[in-house]
């Protein structure tokens, strides 16, 4: 199954609405910022799917997924 790449190219434009790295762009947060919201839960809505979704990227080492698109 091919990811979609609607929800690859918001990884690179949605930022970060809050927080430590507010206005960071979710395919650039670190993978302990990632790790930290799996442990903790992540946020409802559009911005917890963005999050583990580039968790599950970064943690299987998927990030060249995102490369055609940056």
């Amino acid at each position: 199954m091919m990811p979609d790449p609607n929800i690859l190219r918001e990884l690179t434009t949605f930022e970060m609405p809050f927080g430590k790295y507010k206005g960071c762009t979710i395919a650039r947060l670190p993978v302990s910022y990632l790790e930290w919201f799996e442990r903790k839960g992540f946020p409802p809505g559009k911005l917890g799917m963005l999050l583990s979704t580039m968790h599950v990227i970064k943690t299987n080492g998927l990030e060249d997924l995102l490369a055609p698109i940056r």
